[in-house]
């Protein structure tokens, strides 16, 4: 199964729906994830790890897929995603042992479909 590329498609239309019915927060959010994201004493890659970890936590299929992505965007490696997802083990106990192989399986998907693309091609920004 498709953690990755599946959920990002399921939930494309209806949050499109949403974004056009409520543009102001949707706006509003863009701002704050572009602003916790940016680089800054952590470089995005490790922040996109980070909410990785957070999303196996809180049990969040969109988010892992959006993380996992936005995480491999950035030069993570599937080592670095998998330590990452490791400490959600030690935090959260048995669910993020389900949630993190899902995460895993999505960060993994687009990792090869990133290394599959020409030079110069990154993969669809989410």
């Amino acid at each position: 199964m498709s953690y990755g590329k599946a959920v990002r498609e399921e939930l494309h239309v209806p949050t499109r729906e949403l974004r056009h019915a409520i543009p102001q927060v949707y706006a509003g959010y863009k701002e704050l994830h572009d602003a916790a994201l940016a680089d800054g004493a952590l470089d995005a890659r490790t922040k996109e790890l980070i909410a990785l970890a957070i999303a196996v936590s809180k049990e969040c299929d969109g988010c892992i897929a959006a993380h996992a992505h936005g995480a491999v965007l950035h030069g993570a490696t599937p080592a670095e995603a998998a330590e990452a997802i490791g400490v959600t083990f030690l935090m959260n106990g048995g669910p993020a042992t389900v949630y993190g192989a899902r995460a895993f399986v999505a960060f993994r998907e687009f990792y090869a479909e990133r290394a599959v693309q020409p030079a110069g091609q990154g993969a669809a920004a989410s």
